[in-house]
């Protein structure tokens, strides 16, 4: 039977992390498969946020905050994390660090990279190390919270994470358009980058009768309006259209290039969205190798949980870096690419 331990401290998770092999979970909303260890150790009782500096617009967290924790915290100031991954009641952000998890937000403001700037870990033997700062640009030492963004609990558990914040919108609409081929999907995207608008967020989700596109701007009242008026023959659409893909999208993800999306399309199934800017996607309902098969033919990618697909050519790189961190192997064996 799997222990399970759940640490009301940093300092407790150091004493209960030597001389087991530890899976690490946060809200349980990004489902890869858990690796086969000795115990799981939950972070939800890391909840503390440890600094907030609104006129630097900088945060530090401990790692099983919840993003909606976090941002009720933020809004206190006029301010958010731009980050919008799905279930933000549940998901914590080491979680979603360590998941690489994002939303529709990620075609403004980038990935958990560009947001993260610091970060604490617990090693194996419960040793912390740290790395990066509490200021937007730091360029000291070995960029330790960039390489914990997707390591999925393999390097280290995420004891603290700062984060840049920024300011809430003072507005905000949603337009779409409706049942466009790919071939539309990317003259759209041609078309905003002509009219030099800037949507926050931009989504395509397949329905029976095409792509539904959704962009969201936001910002101050006055470019929202000017920009919404360059796209006067879309619809207006729901704020809360974005949420319900969250809630929806699959757990599959795969990715090619943005101009590939009529090649994509047959691989990717009736229940697939696709960020059109960032060549990303999810999806559900496939058939796996088949799907991987044909994105690696248009030198794409998929992964599902559990299953990242054949060893890429980096694997010795992966290995070795494992190797440093985690020497005996003993946090979320065999979850990673490769079997790390």
């Amino acid at each position: 039977m799997t222990l399970k331990l759940r640490p009301a401290s940093i300092e407790e998770a150091q004493k209960l992390l030597p001389g087991r092999r530890v899976a690490i979970v946060g809200g349980g909303t990004d489902s890869f498969a858990l690796p086969s260890a000795d115990a799981i150790l939950e972070t939800g009782g890391l909840n503390r946020i440890v600094e907030y500096a609104p006129s630097d617009q900088v945060v530090t967290v401990e790692a099983g905050v919840t993003l909606r924790q976090l941002q009720t915290e933020l809004a206190g100031n006029g301010q958010r994390l731009a980050l919008d991954p799905p279930f933000p009641e549940r998901a914590t952000l080491g979680g979603i660090v360590a998941a690489n998890s994002f939303g529709p937000l990620r075609t403004r403001y980038g990935s958990v990279r560009d947001l993260i700037i610091g970060v604490s870990i617990l090693r194996a033997d419960g040793t912390r190390a740290k790395g990066g700062g509490k200021v937007v640009k730091t360029v000291a030492g070995f960029d330790l919270p960039k390489l914990m963004c997707g390591s999925r609990g393999t390097l280290g558990m995420i004891a603290t994470v700062t984060f840049r914040v920024h300011p809430l919108p003072e507005h905000g609409v949603t337009v779409a358009a409706r049942a466009l081929t790919a071939g539309g999907v990317l003259d759209l995207v041609r078309r905003i980058r002509q009219l030099q608008v800037e949507p926050a967020a931009m989504l395509a989700t397949r329905t029976p009768q095409g792509w539904d596109v959704a962009l969201r701007f936001e910002g101050f009242r006055a470019g929202v309006v000017q920009q919404r008026e360059k796209l006067r023959d879309l619809d207006d659409a729901p704020a809360s259209l974005w949420d319900e893909h969250l809630a929806a999208r699959g757990k599959v993800r795969f990715g090619a290039l943005p101009s590939q999306l009529a090649q994509v399309e047959p691989a990717v199934g009736p229940h697939a969205s696709w960020y059109p800017t960032l060549g990303l996607g999810f999806t559900k309902d496939v058939a796996i190798e088949t799907s991987r098969r044909a994105l690696t033919a248009l030198g794409g990618w998929l992964t599902a949980p559990g299953d990242f697909g054949p060893p890429p050519s980096s694997l010795p790189l992966h290995q070795a870096v494992k190797a440093r961190l985690d020497p005996a192997g003993m946090l979320a064996p065999g979850s990673f690419v490769g079997g790390i």
